[in-house]
Protein backbone atom coordinates (compact mmCIF):
# COMPACT_ATOMS: atom_id res chain seq x y z
CA UNK A 1 0.00 0.00 0.00
CA UNK A 2 1.38 3.39 -1.01
CA UNK A 3 1.97 6.12 1.54
CA UNK A 4 -0.81 8.70 1.51
CA UNK A 5 1.03 11.08 3.83
CA UNK A 6 4.80 11.36 3.60
CA UNK A 7 7.03 13.31 5.97
CA UNK A 8 10.63 13.29 4.75
CA UNK A 9 13.65 15.09 6.22
CA UNK A 10 11.47 17.60 8.07
CA UNK A 11 13.41 20.43 9.71
CA UNK A 12 11.74 23.29 11.54
CA UNK A 13 12.00 25.56 14.54
CA UNK A 14 11.15 28.91 16.07
CA UNK A 15 13.31 31.88 15.20
CA UNK A 16 16.91 30.76 15.48
CA UNK A 17 16.04 27.72 17.60
CA UNK A 18 15.90 24.57 15.48
CA UNK A 19 13.54 21.95 16.96
CA UNK A 20 13.20 19.29 14.24
CA UNK A 21 16.26 17.67 12.67
CA UNK A 22 15.03 15.43 9.87
CA UNK A 23 11.73 13.88 11.01
CA UNK A 24 10.66 11.07 8.71
CA UNK A 25 7.61 8.79 8.65
CA UNK A 26 4.76 7.72 6.39
CA UNK A 27 1.06 7.07 6.80
CA UNK A 28 -1.08 4.92 4.55
CA UNK A 29 -4.67 5.88 3.84
CA UNK A 30 -7.02 4.60 6.55
CA UNK A 31 -4.14 3.82 8.94
CA UNK A 32 -3.13 5.34 12.28
CA UNK A 33 0.26 6.55 13.48
CA UNK A 34 1.09 7.54 17.05
CA UNK A 35 3.81 10.07 17.86
CA UNK A 36 5.58 9.19 21.11
CA UNK A 37 8.06 11.12 23.23
CA UNK A 38 8.52 13.35 26.24
CA UNK A 39 7.23 16.91 26.31
CA UNK A 40 9.33 19.36 24.34
CA UNK A 41 10.82 16.78 21.97
CA UNK A 42 9.14 18.07 18.80
CA UNK A 43 5.82 16.24 18.49
CA UNK A 44 3.63 19.36 18.46
CA UNK A 45 6.07 21.18 16.16
CA UNK A 46 5.79 18.27 13.72
CA UNK A 47 2.00 18.49 13.79
CA UNK A 48 2.04 22.27 13.34
CA UNK A 49 4.20 21.84 10.24
CA UNK A 50 1.66 19.39 8.84
CA UNK A 51 -1.18 21.82 9.58
CA UNK A 52 0.53 24.79 7.93
CA UNK A 53 0.98 26.63 11.23
CA UNK A 54 4.78 26.53 10.91
CA UNK A 55 6.72 26.74 7.64
CA UNK A 56 9.42 24.03 7.53
CA UNK A 57 13.02 25.06 7.00
CA UNK A 58 13.72 21.93 4.97
CA UNK A 59 12.22 18.59 4.03
CA UNK A 60 9.07 17.49 2.24
CA UNK A 61 5.48 17.14 3.37
CA UNK A 62 3.33 15.31 0.83
CA UNK A 63 -0.39 14.55 1.09
CA UNK A 64 -1.58 12.27 -1.68
CA UNK A 65 0.11 13.58 -4.81
CA UNK A 66 0.43 17.12 -3.49
CA UNK A 67 3.35 18.76 -1.69
CA UNK A 68 1.93 20.85 1.13
CA UNK A 69 5.05 22.67 2.31
CA UNK A 70 4.19 26.30 2.88
CA UNK A 71 0.43 25.98 2.49
CA UNK A 72 -1.63 28.02 4.95
CA UNK A 73 -3.63 26.19 7.62
CA UNK A 74 -6.96 26.81 5.88
CA UNK A 75 -5.55 25.39 2.65
CA UNK A 76 -4.36 22.24 4.43
CA UNK A 77 -7.79 21.88 6.05
CA UNK A 78 -9.45 22.13 2.62
CA UNK A 79 -7.34 19.18 1.46
CA UNK A 80 -9.04 17.08 4.12
CA UNK A 81 -7.00 17.41 7.32
CA UNK A 82 -8.86 17.84 10.61
CA UNK A 83 -7.03 19.33 13.61
CA UNK A 84 -7.71 18.73 17.33
CA UNK A 85 -5.08 20.94 18.97
CA UNK A 86 -3.67 20.69 22.44
CA UNK A 87 -5.77 23.03 24.58
CA UNK A 88 -8.90 22.42 22.39
CA UNK A 89 -9.27 26.06 21.21
CA UNK A 90 -13.04 25.89 20.88
CA UNK A 91 -15.07 29.09 20.48
CA UNK A 92 -15.98 30.01 24.08
CA UNK A 93 -18.86 32.35 23.28
CA UNK A 94 -20.59 30.06 20.76
CA UNK A 95 -22.93 27.27 21.76
CA UNK A 96 -21.92 23.64 21.32
CA UNK A 97 -24.04 23.42 18.20
CA UNK A 98 -22.68 26.68 16.79
CA UNK A 99 -19.14 25.41 17.39
CA UNK A 100 -19.94 22.26 15.43
CA UNK A 101 -21.56 24.13 12.55
CA UNK A 102 -19.01 26.95 12.35
CA UNK A 103 -16.50 25.02 10.22
CA UNK A 104 -18.77 22.28 8.86
CA UNK A 105 -18.00 21.24 5.28
CA UNK A 106 -18.13 18.22 2.99
CA UNK A 107 -15.67 19.25 0.29
CA UNK A 108 -14.78 15.69 -0.72
CA UNK A 109 -18.38 14.43 -0.95
CA UNK A 110 -17.99 11.69 1.65
CA UNK A 111 -20.14 8.60 1.16
CA UNK A 112 -21.24 8.89 4.79
CA UNK A 113 -20.55 12.49 5.83
CA UNK A 114 -20.15 13.49 9.45
CA UNK A 115 -23.23 15.45 10.46
CA UNK A 116 -24.57 16.85 13.72
CA UNK A 117 -26.50 13.61 14.19
CA UNK A 118 -23.40 11.44 13.74
CA UNK A 119 -21.33 13.58 16.10
CA UNK A 120 -24.11 13.50 18.70
CA UNK A 121 -24.28 9.71 18.32
CA UNK A 122 -20.55 9.56 19.14
CA UNK A 123 -20.89 11.99 22.05
CA UNK A 124 -24.44 12.02 23.51
CA UNK A 125 -23.25 14.49 26.16
CA UNK A 126 -22.74 17.11 23.47
CA UNK A 127 -26.34 16.73 22.35
CA UNK A 128 -27.51 17.18 25.93
CA UNK A 129 -25.46 20.38 26.17
CA UNK A 130 -25.92 21.62 22.60
CA UNK A 131 -27.28 25.03 23.76
CA UNK A 132 -24.52 25.58 26.34
CA UNK A 133 -21.72 28.01 25.55
CA UNK A 134 -18.26 26.57 24.96
CA UNK A 135 -16.94 28.17 28.14
CA UNK A 136 -19.65 26.43 30.19
CA UNK A 137 -18.31 22.97 29.37
CA UNK A 138 -15.95 20.81 31.41
CA UNK A 139 -12.50 20.04 30.02
CA UNK A 140 -13.67 16.62 28.88
CA UNK A 141 -16.72 18.05 27.17
CA UNK A 142 -14.56 20.65 25.45
CA UNK A 143 -12.32 17.87 24.12
CA UNK A 144 -15.34 15.99 22.80
CA UNK A 145 -16.44 19.23 21.14
CA UNK A 146 -13.00 19.78 19.61
CA UNK A 147 -13.08 16.27 18.13
CA UNK A 148 -16.65 16.73 16.92
CA UNK A 149 -15.80 20.08 15.34
CA UNK A 150 -12.89 18.47 13.45
CA UNK A 151 -15.14 15.64 12.26
CA UNK A 152 -17.68 18.14 10.96
CA UNK A 153 -15.08 19.23 8.36
CA UNK A 154 -15.28 15.63 7.04
CA UNK A 155 -11.52 15.08 7.07
CA UNK A 156 -9.65 12.23 5.43
CA UNK A 157 -6.92 12.63 8.07
CA UNK A 158 -7.59 13.52 11.72
CA UNK A 159 -4.70 14.89 13.79
CA UNK A 160 -5.05 14.86 17.59
CA UNK A 161 -2.45 16.50 19.84
CA UNK A 162 -2.70 15.16 23.43
CA UNK A 163 -5.98 13.36 22.77
CA UNK A 164 -6.81 12.64 26.43
CA UNK A 165 -4.31 14.71 28.43
CA UNK A 166 -5.60 15.82 31.83
CA UNK A 167 -9.04 14.27 31.45
CA UNK A 168 -10.97 12.15 33.94
CA UNK A 169 -10.66 8.36 33.42
CA UNK A 170 -14.26 7.90 32.25
CA UNK A 171 -13.90 10.70 29.71
CA UNK A 172 -10.62 9.23 28.45
CA UNK A 173 -12.32 5.88 28.05
CA UNK A 174 -15.12 7.47 26.03
CA UNK A 175 -12.69 9.27 23.73
CA UNK A 176 -10.66 6.12 23.09
CA UNK A 177 -13.92 4.32 22.27
CA UNK A 178 -14.83 6.96 19.70
CA UNK A 179 -11.34 6.89 18.16
CA UNK A 180 -11.66 3.12 17.87
CA UNK A 181 -14.97 3.54 16.04
CA UNK A 182 -13.37 6.08 13.70
CA UNK A 183 -10.53 3.63 13.03
CA UNK A 184 -13.05 0.91 12.18
CA UNK A 185 -14.72 3.34 9.77
CA UNK A 186 -11.39 3.85 7.96
CA UNK A 187 -10.34 7.25 9.31
CA UNK A 188 -6.60 7.94 9.01
CA UNK A 189 -5.18 9.51 12.15
CA UNK A 190 -2.04 10.87 13.75
CA UNK A 191 -2.40 10.72 17.53
CA UNK A 192 -0.25 12.16 20.30
CA UNK A 193 -0.97 10.89 23.81
CA UNK A 194 0.82 9.51 26.84
CA UNK A 195 -1.36 6.39 27.25
CA UNK A 196 0.89 3.79 25.64
CA UNK A 197 -1.52 0.90 26.16
CA UNK A 198 -4.36 2.78 24.49
CA UNK A 199 -2.12 3.82 21.61
CA UNK A 200 -0.96 0.26 21.04
CA UNK A 201 -4.60 -0.85 20.88
CA UNK A 202 -5.47 1.93 18.42
CA UNK A 203 -2.53 2.64 16.14
CA UNK A 204 -0.86 0.61 13.40
CA UNK A 205 2.56 2.26 13.65
CA UNK A 206 4.42 4.25 16.27
CA UNK A 207 7.06 6.95 15.81
CA UNK A 208 9.31 8.04 18.69
CA UNK A 209 10.52 11.65 18.57
CA UNK A 210 13.53 12.49 20.73
CA UNK A 211 15.15 15.92 20.52
CA UNK A 212 13.70 16.49 17.07
CA UNK A 213 14.86 13.16 15.63
CA UNK A 214 13.30 9.72 15.16
CA UNK A 215 15.40 7.13 17.01
CA UNK A 216 12.76 4.39 16.68
CA UNK A 217 9.65 3.58 14.69
CA UNK A 218 7.75 0.40 14.03
CA UNK A 219 4.42 -1.38 14.17
CA UNK A 220 2.59 -2.42 17.33
CA UNK A 221 4.10 -5.91 17.29
CA UNK A 222 7.60 -4.41 17.20
CA UNK A 223 6.69 -1.98 19.97
CA UNK A 224 5.49 -4.79 22.21
CA UNK A 225 8.70 -6.71 21.54
CA UNK A 226 10.93 -3.68 22.18
CA UNK A 227 8.80 -1.93 24.75
CA UNK A 228 11.56 -1.47 27.34
CA UNK A 229 13.79 0.17 24.71
CA UNK A 230 11.01 2.50 23.59
CA UNK A 231 10.02 3.43 27.15
CA UNK A 232 13.51 4.83 27.72
CA UNK A 233 12.48 7.67 25.42
CA UNK A 234 9.19 8.22 27.20
CA UNK A 235 10.25 8.48 30.84
CA UNK A 236 10.55 11.79 32.62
Amino acid sequence: MMAWLEVAGLQAGYGGNQVLHGIQFELEEGRIVSLLGRNGMGKTTTLKCLMGLIVPKAGTLRLGQRTINGLAAHEVARLGVGWVPEGRQIFPTLTVEENLLATAADRHRAAQPYTLQRVYAFFPRLQERRQNMGNQLSGGEQQMLAIGRALMTNPRLLILDEATEGLAPLIRQEIWRVLGELRNAGMAMIVVDKDLEALMALADRHVVIEKGRVPWQGDTEALRAQRSEVERYLGV
